[in-house]
């Protein structure tokens, strides 16, 4: 058992929307109500907790004053969801497992000083066989700690072989143990558990892979396997410490990191999991978290598609007013700069005054560049910027359309009178870095207007954008190749698809 430190996960923003979903899935529960007698020794008074695991988390969901005699007991109307739960000492500092399933009406104890061989359940069949597991587990765990002391300390090859050989017949019985349960008490909790965490074994012909079709075929044979017998159906995995881990590798490690692969993944589990109102809950709350501001360029293609699928329709209704706004925000902003798509033309002035719109520019490629001279990080990246046009991109055709960026708000006219400083400050910097050769464009307040008045999006909503300096690449045709990436990034893209199409 790990000694850790108990907390309950408290909903703060729009980012971690997945936690809304924790705290209400914790009150979820059906109707005959649980009853579990608890002991910890040495504790004889102050309150035991009862709590479960949410993936990396864990939760609180009661607590029961310790009487004279040592015990506590836990108490509802309504019976708790199925998962893995703990009972936690007084200090919220130690805890032992237990399983919650159909069976909550049961006596457990244990002792901080033995806890793996301390623990002691009557009245719940599938707890003992957890108990029995988790102490032959224990053994195991012992033995290859020895094991990987004496590999350590082999002195050669021949001996580490026969340890590594020792160390993975260890493994495998453990692992048959799992396969004894799994296979004799099927419907289980604890064989969904063990079929959680069962890792796909190869084919022998594809444990050793020579040429690069035995590794793609063993790529696929892990991948194509890696859910057997996982039902995206049974809510009591949320309450694991494995699941959402589970999860998490395959969907950063196995699937390839292209939007479009994982949209497609995150599209069929949500789609599966659909039977089941928690687990669907779950996944869109966790997939919405996840990929409202995703880390790798693109991944908002995720956030979008379940924006489009299940917000749009009505089908996600548990966030409050607040939340959905953000949400809804989000998703508009995001439907017009997907990668590969034709982005959003331009409609804007030039410093002259007159009409240039980002259609109009021919050039193999075009940065667009969305910035604030008020902005000081703008001030900082837009020298360097145009060091980078003037010694390489320039000769290479590639144009710069650079927009300005100001607060002045299409509905408020009082702000507008604002413009003429902003635009001085706008053409100093221009002039000052000598940024002339770049397609210089801003919207004026009554442009704004006018396109707010038709229900025209304006170009922070149409590129998304949230801070600055932000940039995109386009295409000769105006395709979007990549966006939101530093100008090095921006660099070494140009220079690829150049020495690709020359290769080519």
């Amino acid at each position: 058992m790990l000694v850790l430190a108990i907390f309950i996960y408290q909903f703060r923003t729009v980012k971690r929307l997945l936690t809304a979903f924790i705290l209400v899935s914790a009150a979820a529960s059906a109707q005959t109500g649980y009853s579990i007698a608890a002991s910890f020794k040495p504790f004889t008074k102050g309150y035991l907790y009862l709590g479960h695991h949410f993936g990396a988390k864990k939760m609180v969901v009661d607590s029961a004053l310790i009487d004279s005699k040592g015990q506590a007991n836990f108490k509802g109307k309504e019976k708790l969801p199925g998962g893995i739960y703990l009972v936690v000492n007084p200090q919220k500092s130690v805890y032992y497992e237990i399983l919650m399933d159909e069976k909550q009406n049961f006596t457990v104890s244990g002792d901080t000083a033995d806890l793996v061989n301390s623990i002691k359940v009557s009245g719940s069949f599938e707890n003992e066989l957890f108990l029995s597991y988790q102490k032959s587990s224990a053994q195991k765990f012992k033995q290859i700690q020895k094991l990987n002391s004496d590999l350590s300390k082999a002195k050669s090859k021949k001996d580490s072989a026969v340890i590594e050989a020792q160390i993975k017949g260890v493994n495998k019985a453990n692992q048959d143990y799992r396969n004894t349960i799994i296979k004799k008490y099927p419907n289980t909790l604890l064989a969904s558990l063990f079929n959680t965490l069962k890792e796909p074994v190869a084919p022998a012909a594809l444990q050793n892979p020579r040429t690069h079709k035995d590794s793609a075929e063993a790529y696929y044979y892990y991948k194509s396997h890696y859910w057997d017998g996982v039902s995206f159906t049974d809510a009591r995995l949320l309450r694991t410490p494995f699941f959402e881990a589970k999860l998490d590798r395959y969907l950063q490690q196995v699937v390839v990191q292209d939007p479009d692969s994982v949209k497609n993944e995150v599209d069929w589990i949500v789609l599966y999991s659909r039977a089941n109102r928690d687990m669907f809950k779950y996944f869109i709350s966790k997939f919405t978290s996840d990929y409202f501001y995703p880390k790798i360029m693109g991944q908002d293609a995720v956030f979008l598609l379940l924006f489009q699928k299940y917000y749009l329709p009505g089908e996600v209704d548990w966030f409050n007013e607040q939340q959905m706004k953000e949400i809804n925000n989000r998703g508009y902003s995001l439907m017009a700069n997907q990668l590969g798509d034709v982005a959003a033309d331009l409609k804007l002035l030039d410093t002259a005054g007159k009409d240039k719109n980002l259609f109009s520019v021919n050039a193999p490629f075009t940065v667009v560049c969305f910035w604030d001279p008020d902005c000081s990080h703008c001030r900082e990246e837009l020298p360097k910027l145009d060091s980078m046009y003037t010694a390489k991109w320039k000769a290479q055709g590639v144009a710069i359309y650079a927009v300005l960026m100001d607060s002045l708000r299409a509905d408020n006219p009082e702000s507008w009178e604002k413009i003429g400083a902003i635009k001085k400050k706008w053409l100093e910097f221009i002039d000052q870095h000598n940024l002339n050769d770049w397609v210089n464009v801003y919207q004026t307040p009554q442009m704004k207007a006018s396109d707010y008045a038709a229900k025209i999006p304006s170009p922070r909503q149409l590129y998304d954008v949230y801070q600055t300096p932000t940039l995109y690449l386009l295409d000769k045709n105006k395709k979007i190749i990549a966006k939101k990436l530093d100008l090095y990034q921006v660099n070494e893209l140009i220079q690829y698809k150049l020495k690709n199409k020359k290769t080519n």
